[in-house]
């Protein structure tokens, strides 16, 4: 297979791997940890207004889901690439960062702490995890 068309579709593969990791969590979160009482969760404008409700625990499965979406993408960017495999790990980390301050943008009211540890945290490391996990085979 041609270098070029093996790299573009580690990259792709490795976003839409990661994705359905992420929404997988996403959607067993609250199965594990139930939201708070009363709200609804499915919706945009009643996931903002739970944020006043939620306690840390509501947090785990959200940062989960962000990072170790972002690492198996990375991974499987990683694996698939035919050359500069870090470099297109990386590149899954950085999309996934542009996600994640987008979630922000659009969900303002979330806890600052969580948007740091997020932010920080979740995707460009996860990124270089993955690449330095794939580097090693």
């Amino acid at each position: 297979m041609n270098i070029i068309i093996r790299n573009i579709l580690a990259v792709i593969v490795g976003l839409l791997v990661g994705g359905a990791a992420n929404m997988a969590l996403v959607i067993l979160g609250p199965h594990v940890i139930p939201p708070p009482n009363g709200v609804d969760i499915t919706k945009i404008e009643g996931l903002k207004a739970a944020m006043a409700l939620m306690e840390p625990k509501h947090f785990l499965f959200p940062f989960l889901a962000h990072a170790l979406g972002t690492l198996i993408g990375a991974i499987v960017a990683a694996t698939i690439a035919a050359t500069h495999k870090m470099k297109f790990a990386l590149s899954i980390g950085v999309c996934f960062l542009v996600g994640g301050v987008m979630n922000i943008v659009m969900l303002p009211s979330a806890p600052i702490w969580f948007c740091a540890l997020d932010v920080i945290v979740a995707y460009v490391p996860m990124g270089y995890l993955g690449g330095r996990l794939m580097a090693k085979k």
